[in-house]
Formats: C-alpha cells, sequence, structure tokens
C-alpha cells in the first residue's frame, strides 16, 4: 500500500536504514516524542538497544531533500501459544514541524508491505486507537502484554486469525 501522491509532492523517499542514519534516527525520536505526554522518553534509546539485539527486524527512514524526517522499527514479537511470525510496530517518528503531513502513514504502509513480504502473521502495538485503526490495526485489550495498558493495545492480522492469549514484546521493552 502505497502513497505515490504524498511521497511526489512532500519529495519523501523511503527506504531502509544505513549505518550512517543511526545518530540521525537518534536525533529525531527524541525530538519527536519530547513533547508527547505519553513517551517514556527512552524511545531513542529503545532503537538502539533493538539494534544492539539484532532484534531490529525492519528499520526504515524517511527522507526529504536528503535529510531524514521520519522513522519506523519493526521488532519480532512472540505470543505465549508459541505461534510465530508476528512483529512489533515501533517506535515510528516524524519529524516535529512536518507530523500531520503523512510521513508516519508512508512509514506504516512501507512496514506493511515489508510484513506481508516476509509471510508475517501479524503486528502489535500499543498507541492511540484513533490513529491506527485507520491502517487496519483493531483493539485487543485480551491479547495485551503483561503490563501494557489493555486499552491502548492493538492488533493487525495478515492471515485469518489472531491467537487467544497474551502477547510480548521484545525483552529489550521492559
Amino acid at each position: 500500500m502505497r502513497y505515490p501522491a504524498l511521497e511526489q509532492r512532500l519529495n519523501i523517499g523511503i527506504r531502509l536504514e544505513r549505518p550512517e542514519d543511526k545518530g540521525a534516527i537518534f536525533d529525531l525520536t527524541k525530538r519527536a516524542f519530547a513533547p508527547m505526554p505519553f513517551a517514556d522518553g527512552d524511545e531513542q534509546e529503545m532503537i538502539d538497544r533493538l539494534r544492539d539485539a539484532g532484534a531490529l527486524s525492519l528499520s526504515a527512514v524517511a527522507t526529504l531533500d536528503g535529510a531524514i524526517v521520519g522513522h519506523v522499527a519493526l521488532s519480532p514479537a512472540t505470543h505465549e501459544s508459541g505461534e510465530s511470525g508476528w512483529y512489533t510496530l515501533g517506535p515510528i517518528s516524524a519529524e516535529p514541524a512536518l507530523q500531520r503531513k503523512g510521513i508516519g502513514r508512508s512509514l506504516i504502509a512501507f512496514a506493511r508491505d515489508w510484513l506481508e513480504a516476509q509471510g508475517a502473521s501479524g503486528c502489535i502495538l500499543t498507541g492511540n486507537p484513533a490513529y491506527y485503526e485507520r491502517f487496519g490495526f483493531a483493539g485487543a485489550p485480551d491479547n495485551a502484554p503483561a503490563g501494557a495498558p489493555p486499552q491502548y493495545f492493538m492488533v493487525l492480522k495478515l492471515k485469518d486469525r489472531c491467537p487467544a492469549g497474551r502477547f510480548c514484546f521484545h525483552p529489550v521493552f521492559g
């Protein structure tokens, strides 16, 4: 699912992370989450911890005129049933001055295309239902990991079902 009109209008490019992007991703994520009252303040370190643990399954950036203006991460998730093929979306960020311009939407579409190409079962996240429902995520409070706020836990099924029981984020999420 691509949004070529948006990408063309803003001249947005989306590509996989390169080694030299690490600092820019860190700084962007810190800026993007700083004003958010629900943020833990360690989202930028979370990406580094996922990378260091070899658990950054996908790290993609949005670029505008050569500058990194957005980032999305996917990491492996587990389910208590042992069913495999699940991933966690996040953190995802966009340059604060460019938020609400479709960068997040394009990054989520890129991540979803990647998940489908991998044959993934689905994707989980904790986030704002009003935002993520438009991308096919549905509330799944009964599947929320221990300690996660169930009212914000969401699942995107890419195959026909979601297993009963709880999911777990990668251990670096704490």
